[in-house]
């Protein structure tokens, strides 16, 4: 029998992306962690951890995490069918997911705050650029993701949600301060523009559509789908929105887009683990039924 408190301190680890932070998440000591992942290695008689900053798991590290977060709901399922298993009344059973900010602060949330009225869970969310999620999924550290990325990691499904409509917008004046004489390469090349991280290729993307070439561009680096809308109404810079965030302000007239009719369309797809639980199913029916009504079809 494998030890699932040196498993679920793998997949703290992992998670968390330190033995240290690990360690505060579950409230023991970071040698504790230190000493359950080490035993559990000599018992595995491989390497678990790659001990980076972050931390991150190993090839076979990666099939503990997803298997100990399987267990997890498995366990939290069969409580709830056999009541004289045990556990905690009302325990709730967490479950990792990788999103972009975007959906997350549009048509998601709504999405899982209905299903946790329903269901024992408890939703762990980590943020990252579409085009990466993935990656937290094939790390072992979430078992679902929102990704723009249609190729399923092994022992995952990929399924399309839709497409999330982005447009390149700035405040009015912006657009008069910076594009007076049209938006062209050069113009681009001197107007701030905003990202969401280092990894936020929407507007090179947008860019190279509209004027047929790669331009660098001035940016300012903003970690919230929020903060973009805001910086932008103050005129800071213009960035790639989802529609569906900015429509009364483009209605407005607050916001305009740089060059009408000129969207980019992003597809996304839910990626989850295989075989993990009805919970998961459950979770994945509601994701997948709100971006049907959110988003563009497949």
């Amino acid at each position: 029998m494998l030890d699932y408190n040196a498993l679920s301190a793998l997949a703290a680890v992992i998670r968390e992306g330190s033995f240290e932070a690990a360690a505060r998440a579950l409230h023991v000591t970071p040698s504790a962690v230190s000493q359950r992942i080490r035993l559990l290695e000599e018992r595995i008689g491989c390497a678990l951890v790659v001990r980076e900053q972050p931390c991150r798991a190993t090839p076979t590290g990666q099939h503990l995490c997803r298997h100990v977060d399987q267990v997890r709901l498995l366990e939290q399922q069969l409580r709830e069918a056999v009541p004289g298993v045990g556990g905690a009344d009302g325990a709730r059973v967490g479950v990792p997911i990788a999103v972009n900010a975007d959906s997350l602060a549009t048509w998601l949330t709504p999405a899982l705050a209905a299903l946790t009225l329903t269901a024992p869970l408890l939703i762990e969310v980590a943020v990252d650029d579409q085009d990466h999620t993935a990656e937290w999924l094939r790390s072992g550290a979430v078992l679902a993701a929102v990704s723009a990325s249609a190729h399923a990691s092994a022992g995952c499904n990929s399924r399309a949600l839709g497409a999330m409509r982005y447009v390149a917008a700035a405040s009015p004046a912006f657009v008069a301060r910076h594009f007076s004489a049209g938006v062209d390469g050069a113009s681009l090349a001197q107007a701030p523009s905003l990202l969401f991280n280092a990894r936020d290729a929407l507007q090179s993307r947008w860019v190279l559509a509209v004027c047929g070439r790669h331009v660098d561009l001035p940016r300012h680096v903003l970690p919230s789908s929020e903060a973009f809308v805001t910086a932008a109404l103050a005129g800071m810079g213009w960035g790639m929105h989802a529609q569906s965030l900015i429509k009364a302000h483009l209605a407005a007239g607050t916001l305009v887009e740089l060059v009408a009719g000129t969207p980019l369309d992003v597809p996304l797809y839910w990626h989850s683990a295989r075989a993990a639980s009805g919970l998961l199913e459950r979770l994945s029916g509601a994701v997948i039924a709100a971006a049907a009504a959110a988003l563009l079809p497949p």
